[in-house]
This record gives C-alpha cells, structure tokens and sequence, in this order.
C-alpha cells in the first residue's frame, strides 16, 4: 500500500447534489425549492413571530393596562418574619448583604421593612425604605434604622 492509493471506505463519500444545473440532472428548474413564494427565493428569511396567514398571537390577544417604568420594587420583610429569620439565621444587623449571603434576596433587590407582627429583640437595620409603624416598632425595642440609596 502507498499514499498515493489510500482511498475513503466504499459508501463513507458521496456526491454533491448539484442544483438548478439545467433539467437533465433532475434537479433543475426549482432546484428542489417547490413552486414560488417567499421560500424559494433567495435571501428569504422568516419573519419573526409569522404565523402563516393567521392572525399573530400579538394581535390576537387585546393589550390592556399600564406598565409604570418608573416603579421601584420592594422585598418586603414584615417585623414577624424578621423576628423568625433573625432566630434561624442568627442576625444581628438586618442588611441587603447579609440577606443575600443568606439566599433570601438577589444581589440587585431592594428591601423594605413593614410593620405588621412583632419584633422583641433588638437589631440593626440598613434597609432601603421603612413603614412609620415599623420604624416605631424597631426603635421601641432599642434597635436602629439607616435608609440606604
């Protein structure tokens, strides 16, 4: 055996189907395209969202009320479940860092403070909004509150 006789195993290769190369390769005319229409012609692209015909579901489907892009949300902590979380998760300082280290907000979440339940121990708070109530409720039994930006 020489190099110059190493051939691909019988079957590994085929031949190129040659397309549009006049009717006698079988393959001319259309080029196997089908007839007319946007996906037989050449830079066709699929519009996106198409549906054939029917009516889009983007259409289909009524739009109704506003979204607001200036609205800032909050996770919300009530003073009950801070009590619990700080029980379970041994908090002395109630922060954004400490309650992602925790896995209980993402890192871009912003926290507010509400007043509903009790608080009996004493905590530091760094939050980004508090309710009237709640401060009241954290300051009564020693703790501090600091607004973040």
């Amino acid at each position: 055996m020489n190099l110059h006789t190493i051939r691909p195993a019988k079957g590994a290769t085929h031949k190129e189907k040659r397309l549009g190369r006049g009717e006698a390769s079988g393959k001319g005319g259309t080029s196997t395209k089908g007839n007319k229409g946007g996906q037989s012609r050449a830079g066709y692209q699929r519009k996106m969202a198409h549906e054939g015909g029917q009516m889009p579901i983007q259409r289909r489907i009524p739009k109704r009320g506003f979204n607001n892009i200036h609205r800032v949300e909050y996770k919300v902590f009530n003073l009950g479940q801070i009590e619990q979380l700080a029980e379970k998760y041994s908090l002395t300082e109630f922060t954004p860092e400490n309650l992602y280290i925790n896995g209980l907000i993402a890192q871009t979440d912003r926290v507010k403070i509400l007043g509903n339940g009790e608080l009996k121990t004493k905590l530091t708070f760094k939050v980004n909004a508090v309710s009237e109530k709640a401060k009241a409720a954290i300051e009564g039994v020693g703790g501090t509150v600091e607004i973040l930006k």
